[in-house]
């Protein structure tokens, strides 16, 4: 692989490959096929980001392969969602692998140095909304982002979230997590003036239907600057709110 990077490189230092072609022959690079997965080695070069481990579903030697390979490329930050603690235990003889239990995330690397544009709010409507949150908010900070964590600022309590006014209005985006009705988002969305993704967690009564009317209500929001992920989708929103904070004008 590195060998037709060179080549390309090097048609580009001849003449005979533009600069945008070889942008575009790079974008197109190939995969690692290990057999039970096929490693997208360059999707950082695309999309600005490397590949995301997925744990669940997925057996401890299974992660151990994926990372060994991962880093063998050259990767030097891996970032693993949903991994359970026994699975963790399993992946501790990685150097630089630390866990975060809150929000079931494994990181190898160490957190990067934060290079984006300005602060990313996470914000959650009860204790029990932290789990989502601390999922999408580690996954902000492993993209090389600041985060702020505003959690149990409800709106039945909405003096909570009023007296954190400086946070909101000086963020650049905001995740806004809740179950219940899910109403924090529409709150937070005519405060602030950036973006703002909305999170429906599956916390709440019989009625909240494990998410789907925080979901609801979130889709119907009547703040405009609102997008909503799906239920319990810390990943996602952290992700998202990641490549807004990175956002650079294209000419």
């Amino acid at each position: 692989m590195n060998t037709d990077v060179k080549q390309i490189l090097e048609s580009v230092q001849n003449g005979s490959l533009s600069v945008e072609d070889a942008l575009l022959k790079i974008k197109k690079a190939p995969f690692e096929d290990i057999g039970y997965a096929k490693i997208d080695t360059h999707r950082s070069i695309r999309q600005g980001y490397p590949e995301v481990i997925y744990g669940a579903g997925k057996t401890s030697d299974q992660i151990k392969g994926i990372t060994e390979k991962m880093l063998d490329k050259g990767q030097k930050n891996i970032l693993i969602t949903r991994l359970d603690g026994d699975k963790a235990d399993s992946l501790s003889s990685i150097p630089d692998f630390e866990y975060y239990p809150d929000g079931k995330i494994g990181i190898i690397g160490g957190m990067p140095e934060a290079t984006g544009i300005g602060r990313i709010v996470v914000a959650t409507g009860g204790t029990s909304d932290v789990p989502v949150a601390e999922e999408a908010a580690l996954t902000a900070e492993c993209m090389g982002n600041e985060v702020v964590r505003l959690y149990d600022v409800g709106v039945a309590g909405l003096h909570r979230l009023l007296s954190h006014m400086d946070e909101i209005m000086n963020a650049s985006v905001i995740i806004a997590i809740a179950g219940m009705e899910g109403a924090l988002a529409s709150v937070i969305g005519g405060l602030a003036d950036c973006p703002v993704i909305a999170v429906p967690t599956s916390v709440g009564y019989g009625a909240s239907f494990n998410g789907l009317s925080a979901l609801l209500s979130m889709l119907n929001s009547c703040a405009s600057g609102v997008s909503v992920v799906n239920i319990d989708n810390g990943f996602g929103a952290g992700y998202l709110a990641g490549m807004i904070n990175h956002m650079e004008v294209k000419k």
